[in-house]
């Protein structure tokens, strides 16, 4: 790195004609290289990019040229330097490479990818947004290059992009820093998108690769967004949506509840006999096994179920009967209560109440490889996002939303 290599192999790529196929061929090796250089050493993607390489990638993939295998190949290498690296995403940021992804990715607003590596190709666009969204001041770039209105098309207009810009929104819109966005999403009508994407999750969204617990995940995680960041008419427009058709939303919002705390109890219940026959053979419940159980708490849906309890709670004291009337009804009627939901967002291990859930609530154990995420900022107390593939680990340090007064009058109550 201190001879410059990668200076001279981006040099070397520039001097190349690509119509030529050995000489396209020996772009495609040279990327292979970085690659592999990379991954070896991947503190080297700043100086990578620093040297050159961000600059020639974001060129080459909106050079007006027909789909290749070099275009999926530099996609791919810019999701990998982007990837847990602030340096790199701000030196994108800084030569427009947020308009240039935007632009790219606006080809599949009305089409889906013609083949397999056109879609992989999208995917890695997508990826490399959303790692670029992760630094607040591209979040301002994104809204000044209309993202917001892009993603709300390819929402609407129902092609494969539509997976993908729903997690391009919840990345824009998560934390403090994101609310802007949920401003100007309000604005551009995106709760007429949103909303019906919550109340039914859509068939096809099994047959391009994600499950109904994702998809209900990003969805319920950009409306508690907006509702930690809304304000004014907007916050208002928020909640009259909880209103209308008799609540049928809020019917929706306590279905998906106990779809989730059922789910979650049953992996509570495994845990617990597990750990009494771990016992009863005289094995050590160490953090690490401790570790095991609460991310396959989070596998089973328990970040799901908080992101399902913030809402509760926000528009049960978002001053409007009518909705607190409505929780308290369907809760009554299906035998829930505000103690459990005050469990579940205090992160007790336990969400069945009973006389032993009456004791001071235990935090759970903070996984040693997650101990960056902030969300205990988003909720009351202590717990960790899911670790799941379909999401990049640092998504979560952007919850570092403040303490809410709906969240401590629940906590009170």
């Amino acid at each position: 790195m201190e001879g410059q290599v990668v200076a001279l192999m981006v040099q070397n790529m520039e001097r190349l004609d690509e119509t030529v196929k050995e000489e396209a061929d020996g772009v495609y090796n040279t990327l292979a290289v970085i690659e592999n250089m990379a991954e070896f050493r991947p503190g080297l993607c700043t100086e990578a990019a620093q040297q050159g390489l961000m600059q020639w990638l974001l060129k080459r993939i909106k050079a007006k040229m027909p789909f290749d295998a070099n275009k999926l190949y530099c996609s791919e290498i810019l999701a990998i330097l982007l990837q847990n690296n602030d340096k790199t995403r701000e030196l994108l940021g800084e030569m427009d490479g947020i308009d240039v992804l935007l632009q790219q990715l606006s080809v599949f607003k009305r089409h889906n990818p013609a083949t397999p590596e056109e879609q992989e190709m999208m995917e890695n666009l997508f990826d490399a947004l959303c790692s670029c969204l992760m630094l607040p001041a591209n979040r301002d770039r994104f809204l000044r290059g209309e993202g917001l209105q892009l993603m709300n098309l390819m929402l609407r207009e129902k092609k494969m992009s539509r997976v993908s810009a729903l997690k391009v929104l919840d990345y824009g819109m998560i934390g403090p820093e994101g609310s802007d966005n949920c401003h100007k999403f309000v604005d551009i009508l995106g709760l007429r998108t949103i909303f019906p994407l919550f109340m039914k999750t859509p068939k096809k969204m099994k047959k391009v690769g994600i499950s109904d617990k994702e998809h209900e995940e990003h969805v319920c995680s950009i409306i508690a967004s907006m509702l930690r960041n809304l304000k004014g008419q907007q916050r208002s427009r928020l909640l009259s949506k909880f209103t209308e058709n008799d609540c049928e939303k809020v019917d929706r919002l306590m279905e998906l509840h106990f779809k989730y705390l059922e789910a979650v109890q049953l992996a509570d219940k495994r845990i617990e006999g597990e750990k009494h026959d771990m016992v009863r053979r005289g094995e050590i419940i160490d953090d690490a096994m401790d570790d095991e159980f609460y991310l396959r708490r989070l596998d089973a849906g328990l970040f799901v179920l908080q992101l399902l309890c913030y809402i509760m709670v926000e528009i049960c004291n978002a001053g409007v009967p009518q909705l607190q009337q409505r929780v308290h009804q369907i809760l009554n009627l299906r035998g829930g209560s505000v103690k459990i939901v005050r469990h579940i967002m205090r992160g007790d291990p336990h969400t069945r109440h009973s006389a032993e859930t009456d004791s001071p609530l235990l935090k759970p154990k903070v996984c040693c490889a997650l101990q960056c995420c902030s969300l205990a900022a988003y909720f009351p107390l202590y717990f960790l996002p899911p670790l799941c593939p379909f999401f990049s680990l640092d998504r979560y340090e952007l919850f570092g939303f403040a303490h809410s007064s709906a969240q401590s009058t629940l906590i009170k109550s």
